[in-house]
């Protein structure tokens, strides 16, 4: 049966086919769907981890049991789940073993633009690149028994295009696999200096069979069409290649990404008068080109940065531009806002009253750095809020402390925010931590986590409790303080207080997302334009709702949630409700 999948789901469906017995990742757009649609699947258990090192470090124990096993994150979430890559190559695996990894060039929803083919060659792990959804589902199959063939976890990697993107793929029935029995292998799975060394030399043999194996394996690919232009390629840049150059050219398409081949790129320039290679971000196969002392058009003529498109490939290989249809009517801009109704908008309207620093973190808050809110002074990753105000308040001592706050959201709590509170009590600190907590995990799509009480899958659980986190990781229960941000009067008591404390404190920002299904939105607010005086003081929240229109506030009823924050502002009684 063929079906039209996102590559993501096309992931999922490998992993079902190929008898994947468990799945543990950390939600990460464009990675987030993989994990999703594999808990559909009954015969998969599936699970979101605290962070990416958990989720890693639980699917490397499931191959070890030697089940089938798969976790999968963001490009900046294998930053976090490096440790256990760079031991687990050295390990090996029982059953066979999958680390997708979706980068996103362009930077869609991400805070850098790494490229992950970089942790592959240093980790020593092969690395596959699929280039639609069909290669999504047969380079998961293949490749569970290519891990298990060389006893090596193998790291799949995506990006947003081939992640979000649809095409079709031929269903399969699943074919379940024996768990291969466990033995006792101290000199394979204890890595203590002594065990390490020789598990070096293991890893960079394996890592030279796989090499000799890439010149015939099934994932690269010739596409012969003679004439004089070779382009060497892999991912999403082979479809713009294709649609650019059609068989005008002729192609080597490179699905297994590292170690690279020798004897086929050789083989295969060696047909042509010149070879262009075409791959986003940095210049990784065209680097090996070069050691292979072959002479390749690619970065001199082609961007670093950002992901490439058919226009621009056409633009800088072929000096054509392609015209386009104009608008006649310049069509406004539409920049990431706060949801009209969102938790976070209170808080933050309050942090900007107050003039404080605010050391922020990643979530849909970290969208309060824009206008008119424009309340975040930093972002760096998750986690990090905490942390470094801790760094900030050292340095300029406890006056600082009285006059900033770190903001991070539940689920990035759980995910590394706990240690950065440790941190704190531990070493003296005075800093004051907000903790917006809006039952759910947001930006990535509605997510559950550790304290929301539900599981991937849906099942109830205990739920986590943020107030007993704190009060475990040294803060004391009365400056352990709740409240709710669209109380922003009460909230502004709260901070004002805790901040004068001399000592560390957290205040839970506890209301949860308007989008959630549970949460009944209320009536739409009104505007009496006779009472409104224009003053724009209810546009300070940046909310979507609200527009001046002939110098009088007016809402838009079909996105007003009735949240009631803006009638708070208002001096005049014009915003009724």
């Amino acid at each position: 049966m063929k079906k039209i999948m996102l590559g993501n789901e096309a992931v999922a469906r490998g992993l079902y086919e190929a008898g994947c017995r468990l799945v543990s990742s950390y939600p990460g757009t464009p990675s987030t769907e993989i994990s999703e649609a594999a808990a559909k699947y009954d015969e998969i258990y599936a699970e979101w981890a605290p962070n990416e090192k958990v989720a890693l470090e639980v699917a490397l124990g499931a191959s070890m049991a030697g089940g089938r096993s798969f976790c999968a994150m963001k490009h900046v979430g294998l930053n976090v789940a490096a440790d256990p890559l760079f031991i687990g190559a050295y390990i090996g695996v029982g059953g066979g073993m999958i680390i997708a990894v979706a980068d996103d060039p362009g930077m869609h929803s991400s805070q850098n633009e790494q490229d992950s083919r970089h942790y592959a060659i240093a980790a020593k792990l092969p690395m596959l690149e699929p280039s639609d959804s069909a290669e999504c589902l047969s380079f998961v199959k293949a490749g569970y028994d290519f891990s298990e063939k060389f006893d090596t976890p193998v790291i799949l990697r995506l990006n947003t295009r081939v992640s979000h993107s649809q095409s079709v793929v031929e269903l399969a029935e699943r074919e379940e696999r024996e768990i291969i029995p466990y033995e006792k292998s101290p000199a394979k799975r204890v890595m203590m200096p002594a065990n390490a060394k020789g598990r070096h030399v293991v890893v960079e043999k394996r890592l030279e069979e796989i090499a000799e194996y890439a010149n015939e394996c099934p994932f690269n690919r010739v596409i012969d069409n003679g004439g004089e232009l070779g382009i060497i390629t892999a991912g999403p840049s082979f479809n713009y290649a294709m649609e650019v150059f059609g068989d005008k050219a002729s192609y080597l398409k490179l699905g297994l990404v590292n170690p690279m081949p020798d004897k086929l790129i050789r083989d295969f320039v060696a047909k042509y008068q010149r070879i262009i290679v075409i791959e986003e971000l940095d210049d990784v196969i065209e680097t090996h080109c070069r050691k292979l002392d072959i002479t390749v058009d690619g970065k001199n003529l082609l961007p670093l940065c950002d992901e490439f498109t058919q226009e621009l490939l056409a633009e800088k290989l072929l000096g054509e531009v392609k015209p386009y249809a104009a608008l006649e009517e310049n069509i406004p801009v539409r920049p990431p806002v706060l949801c009209p109704g969102c938790p976070h908008r209170g808080i933050f309207y309050v942090l900007k009253k107050m003039g404080l620093y605010v050391s922020g973190d990643i979530g849909c808050y970290t969208l309060g750095a824009l206008p008119p809110l424009g309340a975040l002074d930093t972002t760096l990753c998750m986690g990090a809020s905490i942390s470094a105000l801790h760094g900030y308040n050292k340095v300029l001592g406890e006056d600082s402390a009285k006059k900033s706050v770190a903001i991070i959201g539940d689920s990035t709590f759980m995910h590394s925010g706990m240690t950065g509170l440790a941190n704190i009590t531990y070493n003296k600190g005075i800093s004051t931590v907000i903790i917006v907590d809006n039952s759910i995990t947001g930006m990535t799509g509605h997510q559950q986590n550790p304290c929301t009480g539900f599981t991937l899958k849906g099942e109830p659980v205990p739920q986590i409790s943020l107030e007993a986190v704190c009060k475990a990781l040294g803060i004391e229960e009365a400056h352990i303080r709740v409240t709710d941000p669209n109380e922003i009067t009460e909230t502004e008591a709260v901070l004002k207080e805790e901040l004068a404390y001399e000592g560390p404190s957290v205040v839970i920002c506890r209301r949860p997302c308007a989008l959630l299904k549970y949460v009944k939105a209320e009536p739409a607010f009104t505007v009496d334009t006779e009472k409104c005086i224009g003053c724009k003081a209810c546009m300070k929240i940046g909310c979507p709702c609200i527009s001046i229109v002939d110098k009088k506030a007016t809402i838009n009823a079909t996105l007003c949630t009735g949240c009631g924050l803006c009638k708070k502002l208002c001096k005049f009684g014009a915003i009724q409700g």
